[in-house]
């Protein structure tokens, strides 16, 4: 089985993804000449006080939860979260674990929504990224 290598994204565990910044700004193709602040591209970057970026990401943690086992729980955490964002959903996707726990994720057009679960604890885990 062939395994993706996180190295050819440019991050190394010495320096971590904040690498490319330096060493990979000498791209055959510089950011500076593919427009990227032109906001009538379609590439769904967000442009906002002269900066590019991909999206908004949140780690939301959550302690002393309740319902955490509860997978028709998670589901409709998942669409509540789609809906309020005004996402486009494409696919949920959860999974029960025994004894206990739930781990998901919302596949959107805009990125995704992910989940992971410990009841035992009341903890848990949701990663949310927007792009756009």
């Amino acid at each position: 089985m062939n395994y993706a290598n996180p190295f050819q994204l440019g991050i190394s565990l010495e320096t971590g993804a904040h690498e490319e910044d330096t060493a990979r700004g000498t791209s055959a193709t510089p950011i500076a000449n593919r427009d990227v602040f032109d906001e009538t591209r379609d590439d769904h970057f967000i442009r906002r006080d002269g900066k590019v970026f991909a999206g908004t990401h949140l780690i939301i943690e959550v302690c002393n939860g309740h319902g955490l086992d509860d997978e028709d729980r998670i589901q409709k955490a998942f669409q509540d979260c789609v809906d309020e964002c005004g996402a486009t959903l494409l696919h949920i996707h959860t999974h029960k674990f025994s004894p206990q726990g739930v781990s998901g994720v919302a596949i959107l057009a805009e990125s995704h929504i992910s989940v992971h679960t410990w009841p035992e604890i009341g903890y848990g885990a949701f990663d949310v990224f927007m792009c756009g």
